[in-house]
């Protein structure tokens, strides 16, 4: 996801910048198969306890006329089932090997060795553009939002020579002519003040934004740019919630003839307006991620991002008051990641327009299939009907009660509890079972995780409750025996102790 936007003093300005005082998820290099599709892409994360098998999301993503996906990470069993598929693959390295590609060409040449040449065939050199059972590997991005301040400054000596050590490694094996580096950078690479004709890259970062910028002109690269409104109104109570949307600002903005009705049109014209007044005016614009959120938040709910989603479909093909045309984008995201760290917000972990099981959460029309809206995974296993409860017998004053509760909310997920969410009509005996079942399904229905002592039973009667879905988790080829533990979350611990404190 991309850092949090904030507003500025002004909130009825269009341009709103994103806030780096949020950790965002680890970085990647990317590359990209391209067929110059203009429709929606999406973005596929792997930070799940139980991921959907890479070929059925592959099943997934042509059943919805998805032509185009993102991913976060170079694992070729997930790039194989991609082959034949006719999708557009962009994938991803983090950032913590911008260190190593920058100070080792070799490095950077056996990373292109196993990650793109491994994947093109041997005369695809010549058929690289007609067919789509090999993979076509034609832009290469390095990190992504490498330049955030909150990372300290820790990759701004190896974000630029990291893309030139890739370049050459590509030219090496004779790809530099098929194949472009770029670098997705958050919109807090640009400011704007007042409005975009203000528009430039942020002053403590220009002359590397232009080194940047300049290596991706003379390479035809594109610049890449995430874009997410909804951390405008995560940030700010005060931010006009239609602005965050394209159905209508009730106070159109006119900037110098131009009249903006949302913040998303805002941030990519104070790019382009940048990229402009630094003399690369005509550069390629993509967006790598843009969506919004379906839990963890009181903005965060699925009529919010079938409004916003929708709305984005429809839009992005007029484009922007500066940028008429198509807008080359990818939705973040595909399916909910359970594992994400939920140090930007609670949100995190609910980015998709697919639930975890492949389900879709909402009806989204995104005018690339016949059926109208989204198409569910097919050939998705659950475990059994059951759940883990709070014992009807159990005593909400137990002393093991709080402890417990902690212990499986660090282990699972239980960002669908809290104020605004999807579970927030639970009662006190509601929330603690809710922690029971995300723990003992997460680690895959073992009896030894339903073993909260004299507080928990395991039931066959469904315990959802309107807006509030108890899982059942899904098969998955190597789940094992022992399930999955994840690290504790702070912030987890402190939101069940105080929804505990309220019983």
């Amino acid at each position: 996801m991309a850092e949090c936007l904030r507003t500025p003093r002004n909130i009825f300005s269009p341009f709103f910048f994103l806030n780096e005082s949020q950790q965002p998820p680890k970085g990647l290099v990317l590359f990209y198969m391209v067929n110059n599709v203009h429709s929606i892409g999406a973005n596929w994360g792997n930070q799940a306890t139980h991921p959907l098998p890479p070929s059925t999301v592959v099943r997934l993503l042509r059943d919805n006329g998805i032509q185009k996906v993102k991913l976060f990470d170079a694992e070729a069993r997930v790039l194989n089932a991609f082959s034949g598929s006719g999708i557009e693959v962009m994938v991803g390295i983090p950032n913590d090997m911008l260190a190593t590609l920058a100070n080792s060409v070799s490095a950077a040449e056996r990373w292109v060795e196993r990650n793109v040449s491994a994947h093109v065939s041997s005369n695809s050199y010549v058929i690289l553009f007609f067919v789509q059972d090999v993979h076509v590997f034609k832009i290469l991005t390095i990190g992504n939002e490498p330049l955030l301040s909150t990372y300290n400054g820790t990759f701004l000596s190896t974000t630029v020579p990291a893309l030139q050590n890739i370049q050459a490694a590509l030219i090496k094996a004779g790809l530099g002519n098929r194949i472009k580096v770029t670098v997705p950078l958050n919109a807090a690479s640009t400011k704007a003040p007042t409005a975009t004709v203000h528009g430039d890259f942020r002053p403590d970062i220009h002359d590397l934004m232009l080194q940047i910028v300049s290596f991706l002109s003379q390479n035809g690269a594109p610049f890449t740019v995430n874009i997410y409104p909804f951390i405008s109104l995560y940030n700010d109570p005060n931010f006009p919630v239609d602005y965050a949307f394209f159905d209508g600002f009730s106070s159109p903005i006119d900037d110098n003839g131009r009249t903006y009705i949302n913040v998303f049109d805002a941030n990519y014209d104070t790019l382009v307006w940048a990229l402009q007044k630094n003399g690369f005016g005509n550069m390629t614009i993509i967006v790598g991620e843009v969506g919004w959120p379906t839990d963890g938040d009181r903005n965060a709910n699925v009529g919010y991002a079938q409004r916003f989603n929708q709305g984005f479909m429809s839009h992005m093909n007029r484009g922007t008051p500066m940028r008429q045309g198509p807008v080359d984008a990818y939705l973040f995201s595909l399916i909910d990641e359970d594992a994400k760290s939920i140090q930007p917000g609670n949100f995190e972990r609910h980015w998709g327009i697919f639930y975890y099981d492949g389900t879709p959460k909402y009806n989204l029309s995104l005018g690339s299939n016949s059926r109208g809206g989204l198409v569910a995974a097919t050939n998705v296993r659950h475990l059994p009907r059951r759940w883990c409860v709070l014992s009807p017998s159990a005593s909400l004053e137990d002393s093991q009660v709080a402890p417990s509760v902690s212990y499986a909310c660090d282990r699972a997920d239980c960002t669908s509890l809290g104020f605004g969410t999807s579970c927030s009509n639970l009662d006190g005996r509601g929330n603690i079972s809710y922690a029971f079942n995300s723990y003992y399904q997460i680690n895959n229905q073992l009896d030894t995780a339903c073993r909260f002592p004299n507080l928990s039973v395991i039931t066959t009667n469904d315990p959802s409750v309107g807006t509030c879905r108890f899982n059942i988790m899904i098969e998955t080829p190597n789940q094992g025996s022992g399930g999955l533990l994840l690290e504790p979350v702070g912030l987890l611990f402190q939101m069940v102790v105080f929804l505990l404190a309220l019983l």
